[in-house]
């Protein structure tokens, strides 16, 4: 072989061979350097608030704030003294409460299992939801307005040893309907207990109304607008001057001139009924101008 020969043949190894070693450790090499020096992104780390709100939340009442009660682990006392916030939440629940007596506010206490109930309560969540009603009602609230209840959890906030806000607060749902009859209950209560009585000159059907008596007047026809089947009674009276007879239709002329008043005043007539006792039924001594004189009356009432 000629040495033009070899040495083209040596350039062509060299070249394979070159490009070989090439391949074989300088692209590995950039491919595990381009790989190890990728920048690997973190997840972001979200932390979670310390912290569980005082939270009072009903139909007329919202507040938030969030600081909060709080208890140390085993322990069923409320650490003193509560923060500001706190204590501006409470006076917003007792204002409502004095605005809404019917309302009531269920208090649930939580205490975690690992805890030691040392208390005479059925649990610790009890023992805590009745020391915060105490609390509640040192502050001017009625026990009345309150439940309470307590519930065991497995785990609760806890900043160290203490136990942060572990009771959660529950406005009852006021029944309207029920709240509603009650007034109206009592507005009857109060027309019939005290009712409104007319009384007339004798052998006349004419009255002059006071003050008073108008108010009572404006009660019935409240309470006759407001209640479907309610029904006035109006029973007219008499002394006994004459014979009866004649004072039984004196007393109805009184009654259904009382009728035909209250008609002019807002109450619808045939929810009226009238009736006479004539002088069957006094309230005065008839021997005297005095007794005579309270015996002459209607007596309106709620049938």
């Amino acid at each position: 072989m000629s040495k033009k020969a070899l040495y083209l043949l040596g350039i062509a190894v060299t070249i394979i061979l070159g490009t070989f070693l090439y391949l074989k450790f300088c692209c590995n090499c950039s491919e595990k350097t381009t790989t190890d020096d990728t920048p690997k992104t973190a997840s972001p780390t979200v932390q979670e608030p310390n912290f569980v709100p005082f939270v009072l939340n009903g139909s007329g009442i919202e507040y938030r704030t969030n600081d909060n009660l709080k208890f140390l682990k085993n322990s069923a006392r409320l650490i003193m003294p509560v923060s500001d916030s706190i204590t501006t939440g409470i006076d917003k629940l007792k204002a409502f409460l004095q605005a809404n007596p019917k309302q009531k506010l269920t208090i649930t206490g939580y205490a975690t299992s690992n805890e030691t109930n040392s208390t005479t309560f059925e649990n610790l969540g009890l023992a805590r939801a009745i020391d915060i009603r105490n609390y509640f009602v040192s502050k001017g609230i009625p026990e009345s307005q309150f439940n309470t209840k307590g519930e065991i959890l497995d785990t609760w906030k806890m900043n160290a040893d203490t136990l942060l806000g572990p009771a959660d607060y529950s406005f009852e749902t006021v029944d309207s309907t029920s709240t509603a009859n009650d007034e109206w209950s009592a507005l009857k209560t109060k027309i019939n207990a005290d009712p409104l009585i007319l009384h007339f000159n004798t052998n006349q059907s004419r009255q002059t109304l006071s003050d008073s008596e108008k108010q009572k007047v404006a009660d019935i026809a409240k309470y006759i607008e407001n209640i479907k089947d309610a029904v006035v009674l109006v029973v007219g009276h008499s002394d006994n001057v004459g014979n009866r007879d004649s004072n039984i239709v004196l007393g109805q002329k009184r009654a259904e001139f009382s009728k035909d008043y209250l008609s002019k005043n807002g109450i619808d007539s045939t929810k009226i009924e009238t009736n006479s006792k004539g002088p069957d039924d006094p309230i005065g001594d008839n021997s005297t101008p005095e007794g005579k004189a309270e015996n002459r009356r209607t007596v309106i009432t709620i049938k």
